[in-house]
């Protein structure tokens, strides 16, 4: 077997992450053009794909054009320098934006036409539909638009992050050209305004709908903007700016203002894009580069519209028949909110899955725990919250009721700062002792404990999860969260809330696994183990589902476990480094990754241990900034039945899927998964829809 050493040294076996990321959206993309989707579920997941690439540019390129101003030639273990992975980044993301096109000038838009959803170009709009949209922009757009023009007695206007424009030119009398810019007010308006049909009527309900595009309905009314010139022409334009501003603090700093001044920051990061219409003069495009300060590589002209995120307002039109059949999630019936839940998991451990069980059993252990009166203290840490926050109000309800509540809130989680101070600021004003975060760690991990007085003493009830307290998400992306009142976890639970919130530090937790402290160290042990097992006892087996495998030591551990024969399934929802099937290397590893109805946000690390089988959930990704740059946990499942149905039921369904599947190749590229016939044909996320509550029903 190879040592760890020899693998870093070899650059062959590690996949670029930012080309293997883009490979995972792309998955994204084909699930646009799967004619099996219902219509709008197409559209929103041709929208995800956007919405994607542009915290895509503003995070991962951006870290790398930053690399390539100051000059960095070091690489990652795959051994591309930046130049390199922008060069290729840039070559790989031409086809996909041609494909994401092309689907939808082709695909989707012809088929919402014949669905009764018609988006309009001005051009073929009627005499009533033009009528309602001069009164539209008169009485409502006009009044907020603020044209900025672009000459030697203006400077080049600011142009915010993500912000739609007009880029315009108009024309004296005297025929000289000018430049301008208009933003489209999309904060104020919908992206896709709602017209009336083709004869002047409103319709009562969607089956029949009108839109017109908001840059479309400002084009058409320039004059008005700038009368008493020509205009020549007007062109949609967006930019992506660099947001991955990193949040530098010290014990002596005030993060959350730290945080407020990094938001203000973000909004006016370096350019990292440009986004142009198809129809865009060359000499605009080679304006706005100059002016921007950007290469020619980093401009795109994309077909209309510009900024694809923005259908997914077609998500909200009342057509149950064009989405995703709606289903009732399941939930045990001891968690009811008229059974007591303490005791329910003091008979035994709960482990619910969502989105096939219903989210409701963790805000009832937060409610039954704000109003019973042997509860002392509720600690909880938030990560994602959402806007919608059953969670939160839980436990401004148990602050009311006298309890000791104390919430650890990062505000370090990107693109929910401003979400999570709004959230900090309530909870602080209720009496909630509310954290910002650790110093130098971002706070990952999602954890609750419950301390009740009981009869028999202190009692400690945890939820420990795999995915956010945040009721929205949690019907979309798929999580694991386990009730317990297991006395050592409750104790490890514990010490890493003093942790948290004060000055405590243990070095060594019973069952927890714990980054930055054991975990990465210990999923390295086990990884060992296995290979001495394996060698004892030849049936070694590992199986990981993840969302991310980055981590070159961890990578190196498992090519180290193939080469002496391990059987390794990892199934890889979005970037893997790792060369599955090299002969010698990796040729005992299959990598899979499922991107369906749901997004596969659940972690599990399954060890067979010789028989002595071991299960673990959790927060955390085998990235280097999970296991040294976060608070993270795995936690064991040691209730034996809910241990089956993960081993015998879910990880089966998952690794077989034959539907929503793809398998990779060694070179990083991904091949479908095909069923032989109809009879083997499995979908797991259908499969789990089906079959939800298995995992609790089947106790013996």
């Amino acid at each position: 077997m190879n040592t760890p050493q020899m693998f870093a040294d070899d650059p062959s076996l590690y996949i670029n992450r930012e080309l293997s990321w883009i490979r995972f959206n792309r998955h994204v993309l084909d699930e646009a053009l799967d004619p099996s989707h219902p219509l709008l579920e197409r559209v929103k997941f041709l929208a995800i794909f956007a919405n994607n690439l542009d915290e895509f540019f503003m995070i991962r390129v951006s870290g790398l054009q930053r690399q390539l101003s100051k000059g960095v030639l070091k690489a990652p273990p795959d051994g591309m320098t930046p130049a390199r992975q922008l060069e290729a980044v840039h070559k790989m993301l031409l086809p996909d934006l041609d494909a994401q096109n092309e689907c939808w000038h082709k695909n989707l838009l012809p088929e919402l036409a014949t669905a009764g959803i018609h988006l309009h170009t001005y051009a073929d709009l009627t005499g009533p539909q033009r009528a309602a949209m001069d009164e539209f922009f008169s009485n409502e757009v006009f009044p907020v638009l603020t044209p900025l023009a672009f000459d030697s007695s203006h400077p080049f206007p600011f142009i915010s992050n993500l912000s739609l424009n007009l880029a315009i030119i108009v024309r004296d009398t005297n025929r000289k050209e000018f430049f301008a810019r208009v933003k489209v007010p999309t904060r104020l308006f919908s992206r896709l305004i709602r017209i009336p049909g083709p004869d002047g009527t409103v319709a009562r309900d969607d089956s029949c709908v009108h839109f017109l595009y908001l840059e479309e309905v400002i084009a058409a009314h320039l004059d008005m903007l700038f009368p008493g010139m020509e205009v020549v022409g007007s062109f949609p334009f967006r930019i992506t700016r660099d947001a991955d501003l990193e949040i530098e603090v010290d014990e002596a700093s005030d993060l959350l203002t730290t945080v407020e001044e990094i938001m203000e920051q973000r909004a006016r990061g370096k350019p990292v894009r440009i986004e142009v219409d198809c129809s865009m003069h060359d000499g605009i495009c080679h304006m706005l580069e100059k002016k921007l300060g950007v290469r020619s590589s980093m401009l795109y002209r994309v077909g209309h519209p510009v900024g694809m995120a923005d259908l997914m307002q077609l998500m909200s039109l009342d057509r149950p028949e064009l989405k995703d059949s709606p289903y009732p999630p399941s939930a045990p019936e001891e968690l009811a909110e008229d059974r007591d839940i303490f005791s329910a998991i003091r008979e035994h451990d709960v482990l619910l899955y969502q989105p096939y069980d219903s989210f409701s059993p963790v805000v009832n252990f937060l409610r039954q725990a704000a109003n019973d009166p042997d509860v002392l203290a509720i600690k909880i840490t938030l990560y994602r919250v959402g806007s919608n926050a059953p969670v939160v109000n839980a436990l401004m309800e148990a602050r009311e009721n006298g309890k000791a509540v104390a919430a650890l809130i990062e505000l370090k989680a990107r693109f929910d700062e401003e979400n999570n101070i709004g959230w900090a600021r309530a909870l602080e004003r209720q009496g909630v002792h509310v954290v910002y975060g650790v110093v130098g760690l971002k706070v990952h991990a999602k954890l609750c404990m419950v301390v009740r007085r009981e009869k028999d003493g202190i009692r400690r009830y945890m939820h420990l999860g795999t995915g956010n307290y945040n009721a929205t998400t949690a019907r979309i992306y798929t999580d694991f969260g386990l009730f317990t009142c297991d006395k050592a976890i409750g104790d490890d639970v514990a010490h890493l809330f003093n942790f948290l919130t004060g000055y405590a530090r243990i070095d060594q937790y019973q069952k927890l696994l714990v980054a930055p402290v054991t975990l990465r160290k210990k999923i390295l042990e086990k990884i060992e183990r296995e290979i001495t097992r394996h060698l004892e006892h030849g049936d070694g087996h590992i199986i990981f589902k993840m969302n991310a495998l980055v981590d070159p030591e961890c990578i190196a551990a498992l090519y180290r476990a193939s080469q002496a024969g391990v059987k390794i399934d990892l199934q890889v929802r979005g970037i893997c480094c790792l060369r599955p099937g090299i002969p010698g290397i990796s040729q005992t590893i299959r990598v899979t990754a499922i991107v369906g109805r749901f997004l596969e946000h659940a972690r599990i690390y399954y060890f067979r241990n010789g028989g002595d089988e071991e299960v673990y959930l959790g927060s955390a990704d085998l990235m280097p900034r999970n296991l040294d740059k976060r608070v993270e946990i795995l936690f064991p499942i040691e209730n034996a039945d809910i241990r089956r149905s993960i081993i015998s039921s879910i990880l089966p369904v998952q690794l077989g899927d034959t539907v929503k599947s793809r398998s990779m190749n060694p070179d990083g590229t991904y091949s479908r998964v095909v069923s032989p016939d109809d009879a083997t044909r499995l979908n797991a996320q259908s499969w789990l829809v089906a079959h939800r509550g298995s995992w609790y029903d089947s106790r013996t």
